[in-house]
């Protein structure tokens, strides 16, 4: 956002404006996140082991 926008803005716009973009980085860290211990949680050794008799 430009220097020139921001002025314009009234309070409420800003930290609207802000919290959206923040919502997107939280999100995008989340969706990252929960990709990567995928693999993890299976070897992590704290899941039951498979009740075979």
């Amino acid at each position: 956002m430009s220097e020139e926008t921001r002025k314009n803005m009234s309070r409420e716009e800003r930290l609207a404006a802000k919290l959206r973009e923040n919502l997107r980085r939280r999100k995008a860290q989340a969706r990252a996140q929960s990709a990567e211990p995928a693999s993890e949680s299976r070897d992590n050794g704290l899941s039951k082991p498979d009740a075979q008799s």
